[in-house]
């Protein structure tokens, strides 16, 4: 009798986990459009604000408002949620004619179309990201091979985006980038320095970080009633969300080639 009654509970478990039902998460991964420089590879800047780049703006934001995502998470310090939504309440044509940013052109504009009364704000920015010192410590443990390899990444990165961006449309790049891994932390980056200097690895834990706390707020901010969610970020980081999302048996993951297709 025990057993039946463990057979039943079960099966009662199986088939309400499988009819629960997971929430939609896209992850759209960018480049940043107006390009400040900051990140180890150094690009050209695309031009957004062409007629043709507008156009399919439009496009994709029309489609992510058909697939209608209840919120909308950007690529903006948590703690300054306040100034983005005076940022949000600003006048939105004003905007998309005079600031390039894809925070601007793709989620604000998605989230106007929506009839959404804010964007979620969810960067981490209190993190280290010692590259000078990754660099100076693979010097110093004489780790040339390394080196060659991470200038080499570096410059194929560089020289690959700056050829595509002559070549190819907006959208386009967008659902490149959307490619993008995190090889270069667990390859290159994680071995930087001697046997008993972790400056490497101290620089990925340090990228998790920023990213875990990024996904912790998606987390939190996400309520039962969302059924599907939007997040705007540098490819970077979606491409390590994108890992934690896989884990979560809450989510699947909408992919922006099905949503753009």
């Amino acid at each position: 009798m025990q057993k039946i009654i463990l057979l039943l509970v079960l099966i009662i478990f199986n088939l309400s986990s499988a009819q629960t039902k997971k929430k939609q998460i896209l992850l759209f991964g960018s480049f940043h459009f107006e390009n400040p420089g900051l990140d180890v590879a150094k690009v050209n800047t695309f031009n957004v604000m062409s007629d043709k780049s507008q156009k399919e703006l439009e496009n994709i934001t029309n489609k992510i408002k058909k697939f209608g995502p209840d919120k909308i998470f950007v690529e903006w310090n948590f703690k300054k949620q306040d100034k983005l939504d005076k940022f949000y309440a600003k006048n939105t044509d004003s905007l998309l004619k005079n600031d390039s940013d894809e925070i601007v052109q793709i989620a604000l504009r998605s989230a106007k179309k929506l009839g959404h009364k804010k964007l979620y704000g969810i960067d981490y920015n209190d993190t280290d990201f010692p590259y000078d010192s990754l660099v100076k410590e693979m010097k110093a443990a004489n780790q040339f091979d390394l080196i060659k390899k991470n200038e080499e990444t570096i410059k194929h990165n560089e020289t690959d985006f700056n050829t595509k961006i002559t070549k190819y449309s907006l959208t386009q790049l967008l659902l490149d980038v959307n490619t993008k891994d995190i090889s270069w932390y667990l390859e290159t980056a994680i071995k930087g320095g001697k046997t008993d200097n972790f400056v490497g690895a101290f620089l990925v834990s340090e990228w998790y970080r920023r990213n875990l706390y990024m996904y912790a707020l998606i987390e939190k901010l996400t309520e039962s009633k969302d059924d599907k969610i939007m997040v705007l970020l540098g490819a970077g980081h979606t491409a390590i969300i994108r890992e934690f999302v896989k884990h979560n048996s809450e989510y699947e993951i909408v992919e922006l080639s099905a949503l753009l297709k």
